[in-house]
């Protein structure tokens, strides 16, 4: 699709959205059939050294948090309770902070060998100097998630106060080592048009990453874009559907996000094309401190995603990276990493 194909779709002048989700289900259907990926998350630390203007998290506002960092063994226990419901996407994520690195060094392998390799291990933890990524992928992480969160140069200055050319470095050394990579757009965010949206998409093409998100823009409270409109859920929909039609075979979440903005969101996503969600593991305590939109989060449990599944037709899946014998083939084929 070409630049101006996909602003088509997003406007809703290239076909009705009916027509749009059913386009993309059946594409979704022709490679992964009826299944979506259930990944558990741990969110090991709400601390963060980057001061995005959209995140409660951010730096500026520390002082006023309660911070955590959760103890390797309590890491090493809710990852051992994500596999005992059957999910073997276990995905750790938190503020960047550079001690992630040592600390996920060492609880990585035992999480790993405690399956016999039969476990994906997803990373969520910001940029990273590439000798880092190195080390985790040494440790046994197969795969990593870095949002670029808007194409846009400018736009990315003003919302990370830092530069996109930063993170982009971060992807290409995450794909060079060979991790499976995961990106993603935040829908909503101010000045944004449909062009920067398309933009989102050609640039997750271009990079040619395995995993891609749509999110719609969350307010939250204590930041500088605390009244600023949310995102909309329509349009986050005909983002995920557009990018399953150029990008058939990447994962594509349902985030929670969706579910905060409009109720019954992650069903909508699943219409919509998508084929991955992600269930909350954090301990309580911690998981009221990770404030990611604020206190009024969307927290996804085993149960919401087993009746969403059962209501759109579809059924839980495993890694499409691990097989029964812990190796890791890749379904891309030429679509995949650029390693």
């Amino acid at each position: 699709m070409t630049k101006n194909d996909i602003v088509e779709i997003l406007s809703g002048r290239a076909l009705s959205d009916e027509k749009l989700f059913s386009a993309a289900r059946t594409v979704r259907a022709a490679t992964f059939q009826d299944q979506v990926v259930v990944r558990g998350v741990i969110e090991v630390t709400n601390k963060c050294r980057v001061n995005c203007i959209f995140c409660p998290m951010r730096r500026d506002n520390a002082v006023d948090n309660a911070k955590y960092v959760l103890e390797e063994e309590t890491i090493v226990a809710k990852a051992r309770e994500i596999q005992e419901v059957g999910i073997n996407v276990i995905l750790i994520q938190g503020g960047e902070i550079p001690q992630t690195t040592d600390i996920l060094e060492r609880v990585i392998p035992r999480i790993v060998e405690g399956v016999g390799g039969r476990v994906e291990i997803l990373l969520n933890l910001g940029n990273k100097p590439r000798a880092e990524y190195a080390r985790l992928k040494q440790a046994g992480a197969l795969s990593y998630i870095l949002k670029h969160e808007t194409a846009d140069h400018d736009m990315y200055q003003r919302l990370k106060c830092e530069t996109l050319e930063s993170r982009l470095r971060c992807m290409h050394d995450l794909l060079d080592l060979g991790f499976k990579v995961g990106t993603g757009s935040i829908i909503g965010l101010p000045g944004q048009t449909l062009q920067h949206v398309a933009d989102d998409i050609l640039l997750a093409k271009h990079l040619g990453v395995h995993m891609v998100s749509a999110s719609p823009f969350v307010p939250a409270p204590k930041t500088p874009l605390e009244s600023h409109q949310p995102g909309s859920v329509l349009l986050t929909l005909r983002t995920i559907a557009a990018t399953r039609l150029g990008m058939p075979a990447a994962l594509i979440p349902s985030v929670s996000a969706l579910e905060v903005n409009e109720p019954g969101g992650q069903s909508a996503g699943l219409q919509a094309g998508a084929n991955v969600m992600t269930v909350n593991f954090t301990p309580t305590e911690e998981r009221r401190k990770y404030l990611i939109y604020g206190v009024n989060r969307y927290v996804v449990r085993l149960q919401h995603v087993k009746d969403l599944l059962k209501a759109n037709g579809l059924h839980m899946a495993r890694s499409r990276w691990i097989s029964a014998e812990g190796s890791s083939p890749s379904i891309f084929g030429a679509q995949g990493s650029s390693t």
